[in-house]
């Protein structure tokens, strides 16, 4: 790894996504290691303070829940996993609180299946949520809802979940700590010759063969795990490292700019990506058609667009669909995520934001579509 991609991709990092996996948070199943979660935590504190959004991913709830019962190998049967994570959350989420909390850093609890990133309105729903946490300095930590999941929407690892979360949120870099130092190009345990990969494309199908094998009795993920998730974030253009959990202040380290692990680049740039992304829905439900006025703050001054600025609604579409925005021309302005319905956004056209709760009793956003959600594809 360069110390000049670091540079770039690390130090410069404003949105952050750290995965933590079970075999780390508790010890190899001896229950939460209190010191290493303490150490984490005081990290990412630090990294808030500098001004940077961070949000945890951490296994652990299944691991913690098999201890607190008595359990040496992790059970098979569905509801007995669902069982342990009921009574290991309880745990995790308390550690994770209070370490947190003697930093003077508040913390959320999140819990996701597959089900909510899948769905539109629920996908809305939680990148809303996540970045109203971040935006009022609260460190969100995340875990599969291993209660409620069934073979059908579990995300199977945390990896994935770590991977999907930075999709959610446009995360910069995705960090994996693991039980590895970085990704090797074979199995260091077998093979002595086996060197550190430093520094490679996120994707290349070269990665996949290097990271073969399962992972370890406690947890569901292997390397494989990881370099598939390090392709999946790339899709939103986030980078991602994987390096040794336990390896001293490697959370500062890194984002100091110092190589550790292996660094997994992606290839296009977070924006491009999220304006790939809107241009590949080929086929809008619906539209929206706006005033000048409205066209002037979204071309010129980068704004959300409100509904007051709406003058018409075309079509049939859901919170979460991607709609075209037209100019009172009829031309596709930009696109964007809806945050109401059709039916909705017709009662809200040249209505104000205070009116929304009046007119649907209740709010979603302020915006119709907000900035964050929005692409321009005119030509300026």
């Amino acid at each position: 790894m360069t110390e000049k991609k670091v540079n770039q991709i690390l130090r410069g990092a404003q949105r952050i996504v750290v995965k933590v996996g079970s075999s780390l948070v508790t010890d190899e199943g001896r229950g939460l290691d209190e010191h290493a979660i303490g150490e984490w935590a005081r990290q990412l504190s630090a990294l808030v303070a500098q001004g940077r959004e961070v949000v945890m991913v951490s296994s652990g709830a299944i691991a913690e829940g098999m201890k607190r019962l008595g359990w040496s190998q992790r059970p098979k049967e569905l509801h007995e996993l669902q069982a342990a994570a009921a009574v290991g959350q309880m745990g995790l989420a308390q550690m994770y609180e209070s370490k947190l909390r003697a930093h003077g850093l508040g913390s959320a609890q999140v819990l996701l299946t597959h089900a909510d990133l899948a769905d539109r309105e629920r996908y809305l729903n939680a990148r809303s949520t996540l970045l109203t946490l971040l935006r009022l300095k609260v460190l969100p930590v995340i875990n599969e809802n291993d209660t409620v999941v069934t073979d059908e929407i579990k995300f199977g690892d945390n990896d994935t979940l770590g991977a999907l979360v930075a999709n959610l949120i446009e995360a910069d870099v995705l960090v994996i700590l693991t039980d590895q130092k970085g990704l090797y190009t074979a199995d260091p345990r077998k093979d002595p010759a086996a060197e550190l990969v430093r520094e490679a494309r996120a994707g290349d199908p070269v990665l996949e063969a290097m990271a073969g094998g399962a992972g370890s009795s406690i947890g569901r993920g292997g390397m494989l795990t990881k370099i598939l998730a390090a392709r999946r974030a790339a899709g939103s253009g986030a980078s991602t490292v994987i390096a040794w959990g336990r390896e001293p202040e490697v959370l500062r380290r890194l984002f100091e700019g110092e190589p550790i692990g292996t660094l997994l680049v992606a290839q296009t740039a977070k924006k491009q990506a999220r304006k790939q992304w809107m241009a590949d829905h080929l086929q809008l439900r619906g539209a929206v058609e706006v005033d000048a006025g409205a066209v002037e703050k979204l071309l010129c001054e980068g704004k959300s667009l409100l509904p007051i600025g709406m003058v018409g609604v075309e079509g049939e579409f859901v919170r979460g669909d991607v709609i075209a925005i037209r100019n009172p021309q009829g031309a596709e302005i930009a696109r964007g995520l809806a945050n109401y319905s059709s039916g909705e956004a017709r009662l809200l056209c040249r209505k104000p934001s205070s009116e929304i709760e009046t007119l649907l009793g209740y709010v979603a956003e302020p915006e119709m579509v907000h900035r964050d959600n929005l692409v321009v594809t005119a030509a300026r």
